[in-house]
């Protein structure tokens, strides 16, 4: 019995051993009938065994007219490049600049007066003496000062693109915010706005102070918008704050075109941008067109694309300051839907009720140990330890 199970194991061994080399055999054959390629691959013509013999540039300029050549060269691999760019026009379009110019400082005198500041530095024996016992302290409103006038707006421009708010409000286009857009909501508690932090709607419920460096005789713009608040359309905004003709950076002076709405994000829908975008006026506007009724509690008259405004007085105007923050539901939005909008509340996500439990007995009659536990105060139970 034992002989005749090692020969039918010794059988079947071949027998695998015989259907795995024709597997194998099989997965070659269909691997050398592959489909060669639809022309010849790049670098095909050299020889990486021997690169010695490889012809040398010699020079830069010679590399970049034969790159150029090359990258001008009709080849089959570029048809997927070709294939997205025909589904999606827009692809790799180049966006544009509708802000003021921006103009570079000379490198020159910008070394010239580093190092003027330096020598004077190393002149100065207190501040010697205080770098060496490290005493010293760094002015912040001066380095404040100084980075907005140097890289502040690149930066700003960089959170901007990264949250999509040149996407969403100026759809192919950008401006670098030269102007610094100081919003505070609150004295106080220092509820400021940013670019991208996080306020509750109840911080924002009032209309904030804004400031901003201006010249004398300056005409603006303020505007507040939301792009991700439409209850209906996805492409369109609520328009929380427009006040044109401002005189100079006086906004109370300037002429309101719709009151201030404070921020009302739908519960479930999650964090919400709120964009505050400045304008310079090249001289007075008639925005009679723009004008809502006061109070506007509507949402349909607050219905707004800041495209088409941008579009409308793009002669006359020029965006140059941005300041925006973020913003979640938070029990103030249910007043302002049933109080100031005077309509029901809309939910995006699903509340659980509280779980039902009748009125607690004194002596529970074939009850579990702990009944007890559903009427406790506390997060923490203890189940069945007393």
């Amino acid at each position: 019995m034992a002989l005749r199970t090692v020969c039918a194991a010794a059988l079947r061994t071949g027998t695998d051993l015989g259907v795995n080399n024709a597997r194998t055999f099989v997965t070659t054959a269909f691997l050398c009938k592959r489909v060669p390629p639809l022309g010849p691959m790049p670098n095909e013509e050299i020889d990486v065994k021997n690169l010695a013999s490889v012809e040398k540039y010699r020079s830069y300029n010679r590399y970049f007219r034969q790159a150029a050549e090359a990258r001008n060269k009709d080849v089959w691999w570029k048809t997927y490049r070709s294939y997205v760019e025909n589904a999606d026009p827009e692809h790799g379009a180049e966006r544009v600049d509708i802000g003021l110019p921006y103009y570079q400082p000379c490198r020159t005198k910008e070394v010239r007066k580093r190092r003027q500041v330096m020598k004077e530095n190393k002149k100065n024996v207190e501040l010697e003496r205080a770098s060496r016992l490290r005493t010293f302290k760094i002015p912040l409103d001066q380095v404040q000062e100084t980075w907005e006038k140097t890289t502040g707006p690149f930066h700003v421009k960089r959170l901007a693109d990264h949250y999509g708010v040149f996407r969403d409000l100026f759809p192919m286009a950008y401006f670098l915010p030269q102007v610094t857009l100081k919003v505070c909501y609150s004295q106080d508690n220092g509820t400021h706005v940013h670019y991208g932090n996080q306020l509750t709607p109840t911080e924002a419920a009032t209309a904030p102070q804004i400031s901003f460096n201006a010249e004398e005789g300056s005409l603006w713009t303020l505007l507040l918008t939301c792009p991700d608040e439409h209850l209906q359309d996805n492409e369109a905004e609520y328009i929380h704050w427009l006040v044109g003709n401002i005189p100079g950076a006086a906004v109370q002076a300037g002429e309101e075109l719709c009151h201030y709405l404070p921020p009302f994000p739908a519960r479930g829908t999650g964090f919400h941008r709120y964009i505050y975008v400045l304008f310079k006026q090249d001289g007075p506007i008639n925005f009679q067109e723009n004008i809502r009724p006061l109070p506007c509690h509507s949402l349909v008259q607050r219905t707004f694309k800041t495209v088409d405004f941008y579009r409308k007085y793009q002669d006359n105007m020029t965006p140059v300051g941005l300041a925006f923050f973020q913003c979640q539901w938070d029990q103030s939005v249910t007043d302002t839907f049933h109080n100031t909008l005077n309509m029901r509340e809309p939910v995006f996500e699903f509340i659980r009720p509280p779980v039902y439990h009748p009125p607690q007995v004194k002596y529970p009659h074939r009850q579990p140990l702990r009944y007890l536990d559903r009427y406790r105060d506390g997060k923490e139970h203890t189940y069945g330890i007393y």
